[in-house]
């Protein structure tokens, strides 16, 4: 039967192959009509950037991603001694201090983790080492998934058995000791940093809860320091006692995934409804005292854990308690429906509000929406929507931001209810290949060079702009500048910092650009 031109085009894109210079290693380009490249990595290569150092004092490095298909391309030029003349011009304020970075990563779900190792040993090895190796992206975060989500084969949790209060039959599931926990092994191995691993349960025990399932409508039976209650905290121990026999501790866990998504009707996807003043008694009630008094006192609690349109208010429940707000560290955020709130009305008036509590982000990925779902090969569209998120973020005081799957299939999953989305690694089993999205790279432009300990310090602009930018300063005293142009025109521009000269530099349309330099 003849090919219909439509089928004819795309297996001219799926056989469309181009080098591309990325650093140490070129990336073999893939274009399957979405608008820009993949860069395909097999047993033997992948693409990197390496490990990164910057150029000595007087000059800049800069490292460029774009729609017309470079990823990580580094450049570089002298810092001038006077202005270029530019029309744009950025000023690195150094003086104007905000939050420092804690990191950035993905999550190790079920369906991350059978993809992974869906792979050959070599390319397994291959793509941990995209993440979390020196010459990868620098991922310090890890999100785990406790029991089952959304993003497993099943439906599950640690303590299926209808009463068991004192958690006698409490369990980790072949999905932890066969797949994750191997996997964080690995991937800290890999790492030149202690991980921080990141613990959010989406429902309790089905036993536990008002409607007798893991999906669906439904909160903890009884009232915070009651029976049900004081279970659910201990079963957060009991995980991180669990993990903690395999030399995984965690820093940080949430309070529960989308404590929103338990109170709406008919919920597909398992959910623990919690109101934030419900969260607030529970905090203060079980689950601060239960963690305070176990083996694990250090452990960070995060609030929230939702999206951040659910802010001001909800920190205002929880956190203006005193009960609950000395067991807790920071406020958890999902990026999904950001458009439907500023982030200063959000993310900006809670910080104000509670300084004392950082702000994280806990989950974002492309692909959720009805009207654009699933895997794109090569959208640079969600490049620029996570480059875009993640500087906003930044912007309003964010000291991190996780992806979720850390990989998929090309459907978007494993995903038990069919909620397939993107991921920035996409798995080819049957070619043993996996594919490196550009929002791979968009994340990397931060994650790479936002080091733990970098401190946001003000940018101004002498016009109006269509750029979107952050600055930081790094721990070595080194400043980065990301830049990202959505715009359909070059924009020539020229920074300034005032303790080095002058950069002048152009960023094409449809790009990002990381700038960085010394400054001693």
């Amino acid at each position: 039967m003849a090919l219909s031109s439509s089928v004819h085009l795309v297996l001219v894109f799926l056989t469309t192959e181009v080098t591309l210079s990325t650093g140490s290693n070129e990336c073999v380009a893939r274009n399957f009509g979405h608008g820009s490249v993949v860069c395909e990595c097999n047993s033997t290569h992948c693409d990197s950037v390496g490990s990164v150092t910057l150029h000595p004092l007087g000059q800049f490095s800069s490292y460029l991603s774009s729609r017309t298909g470079s990823r990580l391309e580094a450049g570089g030029g002298a810092v001038q001694g006077n202005s270029t003349g530019e029309g744009l011009r950025l000023t690195i304020v150094p003086y104007q201090k905000y939050q420092k970075i804690r990191g950035f990563g993905g999550a190790m779900t079920d369906a991350a983790a059978i993809n992974i190792l869906s792979l050959s040993a070599g390319a397994q090895d291959q793509l941990l080492r995209q993440y979390f190796s020196p010459e990868g992206i620098g991922y310090s975060v890890v999100r785990v998934p406790m029991a089952s989500c959304d993003f497993s084969t099943r439906l599950y949790t640690y303590a299926d058995t209808p009463g068991d209060y004192n958690l006698d039959n409490f369990t980790l599931a072949p999905e932890d000791i066969k797949m994750k926990i191997p996997l964080l092994q690995r991937a800290q191995a890999l790492s030149p940093v202690p991980l921080s691993l990141l613990a959010s349960a989406w429902s309790a025990p089905a036993w536990m809860k008002t409607n007798g399932a893991l999906i669906g409508k439904g909160s903890l039976k009884g009232q915070p320091g009651g029976k049900e209650h004081k279970s659910w905290a201990q079963y957060y121990i009991r995980f991180l006692e669990e993990y903690a026999k395999y030399n995984l501790t965690f820093w940080a866990l949430t309070t529960g995934n989308e404590p929103s998504a338990g109170h709406i009707t008919n919920y597909s996807f398992q959910a623990l409804g919690f109101t934030p003043e419900e969260q607030r008694d529970w905090v203060a009630l079980d689950l601060g005292p239960a963690l305070h008094a176990s083996s694990h006192p250090h452990t960070h609690v995060l609030i929230l854990d939702d999206n951040r349109l659910l802010l001001p208010h909800w920190a205002k429940v929880v956190l203006s308690d005193i009960h609950a707000g000395k067991y807790i560290h920071g406020v958890a955020v999902h990026w999904y429906l950001d458009s439907l709130v500023p982030a200063e009305i959000s993310l900006g008036v809670t910080h104000h509000l509670f300084p004392e509590y950082y702000l994280f982000g806990t989950e974002a990925c492309s692909g959720f929406s009805p009207l654009d779902r699933g895997v794109k090969l090569g959208g640079w569209d969600r490049a620029e929507h996570y480059a875009r998120d993640i500087i906003e973020d930044l912007n309003h005081y964010v000291v991190g931001w996780t992806d979720w799957n850390l990989a998929l299939d090309q459907t978007g999953g494993p995903n038990w209810v069919k909620n397939f989305v993107d991921s920035p690694i996409i798995v080819d089993a049957k070619r043993d290949v996996f594919y490196k999205q550009p929002h791979f790279y968009s994340i990397a432009h931060f994650s790479k060079f936002l080091l733990e300990g970098s401190q946001r310090v003000g940018v101004l602009a002498n016009q109006h702009t269509d750029l979107e930018y952050t600055a930081f300063i790094r721990p070595d005293g080194s400043v980065v500048l990301v830049v990202l142009n959505r715009s359909s025109t070059v924009i020539q521009f020229e920074v300034w910092d005032p303790a080095v000269g002058y950069i002048s530099s152009t960023v094409p349309d449809h790009s990002l650009l990381t700038l960085a330099w010394n400054t001693q």
